[in-house]
């Protein structure tokens, strides 16, 4: 049997993220992905070596790098429109499990056991961290955005920002206390 799975997965790089903003640093979901890869996994390190976790951290970088494939199928909704109205957040739901279902069957199937929770989202501290490591991810595109000079981002800033806090998860805090203030240097300033 042939599969189409991992052509799929390399389209990620099609998919363009914030379409409804004016972005100075266009992103798409396959950069997205690999940035909440790096963070997922950062913050299941800190949570264990700071806070007594003991979450595997290769599961979690793992999830992060599917969190968003479904969008592959169905592109990104621009988070004022998913989230905004109860029923178009479920029907999106719907439409994301679909899309999730329509990949993991193109997995063969004697794989599809490992990549089931992959695709489907794992449930739990994994899943928890890696929605953590998203809105981070987020939050940096802003805070990037706003270096820029671009004020577009200010009120997505303030929100995700309010939402990351929302979260009160001490690796997120411990992060945001430790490495946040870097993404707002220059080059040069990093030094």
């Amino acid at each position: 049997m042939k599969s189409h799975f991992f052509a799929y997965i390399s389209r990620m790089r099609f998919i363009q993220r914030w379409a409804l903003m004016r972005n100075t640093a266009p992103e798409n979901v396959q950069e997205h992905s690999h940035q909440v890869a790096v963070l997922a996994h950062a913050l299941a390190v800190i949570r264990n070596e700071k806070f007594g976790g003991s979450v595997d951290a290769g599961a979690v970088a793992v999830a992060a790098l599917y969190h968003d494939a479904s969008e592959i199928l169905t592109g990104d909704m621009p988070t004022p429109i998913k989230y905004d109205n109860p029923a178009i957040r479920k029907a999106y739901k719907d439409v994301e499990a679909v899309a999730e279902r329509k990949l993991l069957d193109m997995v063969p199937e004697e794989l599809q056991r490992v990549y089931e929770p992959i695709l489907t989202g794992p449930g739990g501290d994994i899943e928890r961290l890696v929605k953590a490591a998203d809105k981070l991810s987020a939050y940096i595109k802003c805070v990037e955005e706003l270096k820029a000079g671009n004020m577009e981002f200010r009120e997505a800033a303030a929100q995700t920002r309010a939402a990351l806090e929302a979260y009160d998860l001490p690796e997120v805090a411990w992060f945001m206390e430790t490495f946040m203030d870097s993404f707002s240097l220059t080059l040069d300033q990093l030094k």
